[in-house]
């Protein structure tokens, strides 16, 4: 057991092993900029502007 938590904490470990590819930032940065969000009284609409 002393020999696991004296390890490098999980998190550190996942922030070196979970880094995005470029197509996924751009994929989600042009998917928000083509949602749109319209309230209507007390009702959301989401509409995908492609």
């Amino acid at each position: 057991m002393q020999k696991m938590y004296s390890k490098t904490s999980r998190l550190e470990h996942v922030k070196k092993n979970m880094v995005p590819k470029e197509e996924t930032i751009k994929f989600l940065l042009d998917y928000s900029k083509a949602l749109s969000v319209i309230d209507y009284n007390k009702l959301k609409f989401e509409a995908l502007l492609n």
